[in-house]
């Protein structure tokens, strides 16, 4: 189904990390490497992106963490640190985010979250972080088993809440992530700034756009 570019949106779907928090591993493991072409060579051979998106799907860290130590045992500390220590990749909220948030909930917009998240890091963050708590309804892919960019997952989340694909706005920071929303007919925008997100929802009529955004 062709994505539906045209027409007010009358629901926005929200990512999590990258757009309502600061989640990046570097938050972390810039605490444990003194170098930081170091750090950026475990992060792209060892921990990648790759064997966390395992995480995503539900699998428990004690599966996919023996056999990378396996395969790298004289990393066997810092791999355990991306299970055993993973608040510290979170900086906390994109505050200028969630004044979006809270305004698009003050005018009545329902709003609505789409997060890669693992099973044991979600509830935790829900309680600590309250707007977490402000959507109609969230899809954490790590209790479904199945996680972005698979299409299955925005199917999961409009079938479920019984939205309307062209008029569902989504909103995440990875341009494959919005790709696959716009295959199944959202509407989708990558996440850049607050300011550039401000525009984007000003322009389609939700919000009020400020010249000091």
């Amino acid at each position: 189904m062709p994505a539906a570019s045209n027409g007010k949106p009358g629901v926005v779907v929200f990512d999590l990390g990258g757009v309502l928090l600061d989640w990046d591993p570097r938050h972390l493991y810039r605490k444990l490497f003194d170098d930081e072409a170091a750090m950026e060579r475990f992060l792209a051979e060892v921990c990648t992106m790759e064997w966390h998106h395992a995480h995503d799907l539900g699998v428990p860290p004690e599966e996919t963490t023996p056999p990378l130590i396996a395969a790298h045992p004289e990393q066997a500390d810092l791999i355990w640190a991306w299970t055993r220590r993973s608040e510290e990749m979170l900086a906390g909220p994109i505050e200028d985010t969630v004044e979006i948030l809270r305004e698009l909930k003050d005018q009545g917009v329902r709003c609505y979250a789409l997060t890669n998240m693992e099973t044991w890091t979600y509830p935790g963050r829900r309680e600590r972080y309250e707007f977490l708590r402000w959507f109609d309804g969230t899809v954490v892919s790590g209790f479904e088993g199945v996680a972005k960019p698979d299409v299955r997952a925005f199917e999961l989340l409009l079938g479920r809440f019984g939205l309307s694909a062209p008029t569902t706005l989504f909103v995440d920071d990875s341009a494959k992530n919005v790709r696959a929303a716009r295959a199944v007919g959202m509407q989708a925008v990558e996440f850049e700034s607050p300011a550039s997100l401000r525009r984007r929802l000003a322009h389609a009529g939700l919000l009020t756009s400020r010249a000091s955004a």
